[in-house]
């Protein structure tokens, strides 16, 4: 039993753990070495998101993302957001980048957890969503490839790179 205790709490101080290096990972490759970041713990205001959610139709993950704002020297480049959508049962975790007047510069699958649908960590099918922002469709098979045996995990990712967009307008004014 306390092997198992251990175990389990060594997987929760590791797994954040993995997401951060993967994260800084991303950046790096996406960015260049030069390049810096600051990043926050966001709590999504509660008139914001519910206004994003019934937009998007798609509850956020929690009341928080994690905001990257990604510098050349001073001068801003581009906005991460790090959040999590559902999957079939388990979280996919996620990371999309902005310019600053709100359109995808890439999107990443930072961490999935499901035994089936991983495709979508494609980048190839990932590219797709580079330029949309928050007026661009997000139909699944009409503006979105779908992915066979991915249904859920493409709808998934699909509308929480949707809502990530829908929330950067909201909030982009107050993050400056």
């Amino acid at each position: 039993m306390k092997i198992l205790l251990i175990v389990i709490f060594a997987s929760v101080l590791i797994l954040p753990q993995e997401i951060k290096e993967r994260v800084e990972e991303v950046i790096s490759n996406e960015f260049g070495s030069g390049i810096k970041y600051e990043s926050e713990k966001y709590g999504i205001p509660s008139d914001v998101k519910t206004r994003v959610e019934k937009s998007a139709k798609q509850k956020f993950y929690s009341d928080n993302v994690y905001l990257y704002k990604i510098k050349s020297g001073k001068t801003l480049k581009a906005y991460g957001f790090l959040d999590n959508v559902y999957g079939k049962s388990l979280p996919i975790t996620f990371m999309v980048f902005l310019d600053t007047k709100g359109s995808v510069l890439s999107a990443h699958i930072i961490k999935y957890r499901e035994q089936y649908g991983g495709q979508v960590g494609s980048q190839g099918w990932l590219d797709q969503f580079k330029g949309r922002n928050n007026q661009s469709g997000y139909e699944v098979s009409k503006d979105i490839d779908s992915i066979s045996g991915a249904t859920i995990s493409v709808n998934s990712v699909t509308t929480g790179i949707k809502k990530i967009t829908l929330l950067y307008q909201e909030i982009k004014d107050k993050i400056k």
